[in-house]
């Protein structure tokens, strides 16, 4: 190649780091956590809502707080050109309850809910972590009863289920109500007083900022302390524990089963009473695949009105690569016509199997050998072949791809035929 040809070659693009592609046996994964997804939600009666990937700064600000990461660190913010500050979406319930609050969905409560899409955090990426990552997310607003945590977790649990995954825990914790939570955070600050010259750098801000957060630390120096650090139960109010007594029972009533983790808390300060993680022992230091909890208050600081509110959020690459077998394309009829009539015959035969509810696809070039052999690794069950004797006489060869057994039928009964059989 001489110089001229290399000064003008474009160059290759890249994605922007953080970011990912999906193609193949990716993408098909993809779209069957999500399909699995939306089969068990519509068994616990929830319903779909979707809300813009981009919202005001402050939704995001007010809510997830100041101090957490997310909005300190790791959001996506700028200016739009009539210069308010907006924000890629980190999550979702922020966004939906906005909504509730400024649409007026106050009316339709209790609302089960389920949405899913990408999100944004500008995180160092890793195994199961991306700065443009996808989640599933389900929310109950309205419903202050532990049967809707309950729900949730069960929700949660037989999702799991049915994608095949196994190896992961249920990780179950309260952080209380207010009472509570106040004096066990008052707790936590004077313990880690006592022991600042150990606490690494992000749990001294922490400990000015949001003190419950230095439980979630990953750092060894912290992690050697809280073996001895104050657990809320010494500090749970009546109401608190009662609450949480419901939710374990309910938990247990549903064949869930689950650990107590007594040091779980939650990324983000919304959080009240039950808080739960469903970790995996596959992922290494990301190990949590579905996180979630209860939200009472979240409404309130929207501008709404006191709104209880519970709900989870799972990432859907981290199902993806939990999931248990590869996830090929559902294709029930690949069909093969070879030379001009069939060809010309072809868009008619699938538009009605089509319509008929199959899913069917045809191989546009290649020999009979190579048209076959694409219909092998379609996944088909059967392969419609149709030539020039197929044309003359009215019929369709079916063969089975399964066994190799093959038999003409009348292309008016093909459709019928096929229902027949599948």
């Amino acid at each position: 190649m001489n110089d001229d040809v290399k000064a003008n070659r474009v160059p290759k693009p890249a994605p922007v780091r953080g970011m990912q592609d999906f193609l193949g046996d990716q993408a098909n994964r993809f779209d069957h956590v999500v399909a699995t997804f939306r089969d068990v939600a519509r068994r616990f009666g929830f319903r779909p809502v979707m809300v813009p990937v981009v919202e005001a700064t402050s939704v995001y600000q007010r809510t997830l707080g100041e101090t957490t990461d997310v909005v300190a660190k790791e959001m996506y913010t700028f200016p739009d050109r009539g210069g308010d500050s907006l924000t890629l979406r980190p999550e979702f319930t922020a966004g939906i309850c906005r909504a509730y609050v400024s649409e007026g969905w106050q009316q339709f409560a209790p609302l089960k809910l389920i949405t899913h899409g990408p999100l944004f955090r500008y995180e160092r990426p890793q195994k199961g972590r991306y700065r443009q990552f996808h989640q599933i997310d389900a929310e109950v607003i309205g419903a202050p009863e532990p049967a809707a945590d309950v729900e949730l977790i069960a929700f949660a649990d037989l999702l799991l289920k049915e994608l095949g995954i196994s190896g992961v825990t249920l990780q179950l914790n309260t952080l209380g109500d207010a009472e509570t939570r106040d004096a066990w955070r008052g707790a936590l600050v004077t313990y880690f007083e006592r022991h600042r010259d150990a606490l690494s750098e992000d749990s001294l801000r922490r400990l000015e900022t949001n003190p419950l957060r230095i439980l979630d630390s990953k750092e060894a120096a912290d992690r050697a302390l809280l073996a001895d650090a104050p657990v809320i139960d010494a500090y749970m109010s009546a109401q608190a524990g009662a609450f949480f007594e419901a939710v374990q029972a309910g938990v247990q009533a549903s064949g869930v089963a689950f650990v107590r983790q007594p040091q779980l808390v939650r990324g983000f300060d919304y959080y009240r009473h039950t808080a739960f993680e469903f970790v995996s022992d596959a992922l290494g230091a990301q190990a949590t695949v579905i996180g979630g909890g209860r939200y009472d208050g979240l409404v309130e600081q929207m501008g709404g009105p006191s709104t209880p509110a519970v709900g989870w959020a799972g990432g859907i690459e981290r199902l993806m690569m939990l999931s248990a077998q590869p996830v090929a394309p559902r294709v029930d009829i690949a069909l093969v016509a070879m030379g001009p009539a069939a060809e010309a015959a072809a868009p008619a035969l699938l538009a009605e199997l089509r319509i008929a509810g199959f899913a069917a696809e045809q191989a546009w070039r290649g020999n009979m050998k190579k048209r076959m052999e694409r219909a092998g690794k379609s996944g088909a069950r059967y392969a419609l072949i149709l030539g020039e004797d197929e044309i003359a006489g009215g019929t369709v060869m079916v063969k089975n791809m399964q066994d190799g057994s093959q038999a003409a039928v009348p292309r008016a009964a093909i459709v019928r035929r096929l229902k027949e059989a599948l």
